[in-house]
């Protein structure tokens, strides 16, 4: 059996951007757009190539007379090149495409960045759930202790004869209840350490700690509306336009001419007409007519373009709505905690009346019971609440993109 893990809030959530497996495979993308720039590079660097053939021919042709004669068709015949290929322009086609090969590196570390903020909130959210959970155990034990309670005094008055065995059956129920509720909040605390360990590579069970620190102080509305301008799928969305925009100078590229310089050193069997020489050639090609086919590639990348441009503006929106809504959540949340800690107090005030009255016997079990449950619930209420209030702070800051200076932690 592995050996139990205890947690901090802070180690969760560095320990999530070291071993998650999400987050290890979104920096693998960047090694791979990385490599896809160097291969554009590639295309514009000099080539050396080695050549070589061997052949058997059916006849052997020879010229000039004997003593004088030249092999000018050797029955065995060999020849090797090393040939030099250097592109020199393309219409800059390469260089566009190597500018958008080095914007998909930083689309690719944005996903990271994007990768590591969704799982510092899932973390996060599943750290708060475990200890929301632990303290949810704590309620129930409380709530059983009430039920005791109420048991304890509805048997002394059954043995004295003044109340029904009703009573003890009524109070039983209720221990039975609310150890029910017990298991049921044992088994939540167990789904969120499940999802905790899977994402921070764990086994065995888990000790969690609530966080010893609050979030920062959050910025107005319009303060975090502007953070989110640096949110990452807002940069890779502007990235993305940049991209649109190369394409479509790559595109009309192809209406340019392309230049080349080939050189070559050849040694063969054949001495005609030589032996062993070498050469240089310039060589280039001019579209003439392409029979609307650049055309057709400059519209289609005008009209990317303009999707690319309509993405922004659209991401721009969705993330300014994201940050309105979270807020609209926080102040719900802030305010259901503040109505069930004063629900809380109220509930607290009728149980401890309305156990007094029942032990003088002004009230029955079944008033006794109906302060008793509401108490329960007002106790439950006050550790949702609380989970959610911590929730959607921690989303405020998500949706402003923003989380890793929330909760103060950087990224490898």
């Amino acid at each position: 059996m592995s050996a139990q893990t205890k947690l901090t809030f802070d180690g969760a959530l560095s320990r999530a951007l070291e071993v998650n497996n999400t987050v290890e495979q979104a920096r693998e993308d960047v090694n791979v757009a990385s490599a896809q720039k160097d291969q554009l590079l590639s295309a514009v660097m000099p080539r050396i190539t080695l050549t070589g053939d061997l052949t058997r021919n059916s006849i052997q042709q020879t010229f000039g007379e004997e003593g004088d004669a030249i092999d000018i068709l050797p029955r065995n015949d060999w020849a090797y090149r090393v040939i030099l290929s250097q592109p020199i322009f393309a219409g800059r086609r390469e260089l566009r495409a190597y500018s958008q090969a080095k914007i998909g590196v930083e689309n690719a570390r944005e996903a990271t960045r994007a990768s590591e903020d969704a799982i510092l909130l899932r973390v996060a959210s599943n750290f708060l759930a475990v200890v929301n959970a632990d303290n949810r155990v704590e309620v129930e034990k409380r709530n059983i202790e009430l039920a005791d309670r109420r048991l304890t005094q509805a048997q002394a008055f059954f043995e004295a004869g003044e109340v029904t065995k009703v009573d003890v059956y009524r109070a039983e129920t209720a221990r039975k209840a609310a150890q029910r509720l017990l298991a049921v909040a044992a088994q939540q605390r167990e789904h969120a350490a499940a999802q905790l360990r899977t994402d921070l590579d764990l086994d065995g069970a888990l000790e969690v700690a609530r966080p010893e620190r609050s979030l920062p102080p959050l910025p107005d509305e319009g303060a975090l509306i502007a953070r989110t301008a640096e949110r990452p799928d807002v940069d890779i969305a502007e990235n993305n336009v940049r991209v649109a925009k190369l394409e479509v100078s790559k595109q009309r590229g192809y209406w340019l001419p392309t230049v080349t310089f080939d050189g070559g050193w050849i040694a063969q069997k054949t001495p005609f007409p030589a032996d062993r020489y070498s050469y240089g050639a310039l060589r280039f090609s001019v579209p003439l007519f392409q029979s609307g086919e650049v055309v057709a590639r400059v519209a289609g990348a005008k009209s990317r373009e303009k999707q690319a441009e309509i993405a922004l503006g659209e991401t721009q929106l969705i993330a300014r709505e994201d940050v309105r809504r979270a807020l609209t959540d926080l102040q719900t949340a802030v305010t259901g905690l503040q109505l069930a800690n004063e629900q809380l107090e109220a509930a607290q005030a009728e149980y401890d009346q309305a156990f007094e009255l029942y032990r003088a016997q002004e009230v029955t079990s079944l008033d006794l019971a109906t302060s008793e449950n509401s108490l329960a619930e007002a106790r439950r209420a006050v550790a949702e609440e609380t989970l959610n209030r911590d929730l959607a702070e921690l989303r405020v800051w998500y949706a402003a993109g923003a989380i890793k200076d929330a909760v103060g932690v950087n990224s490898k």
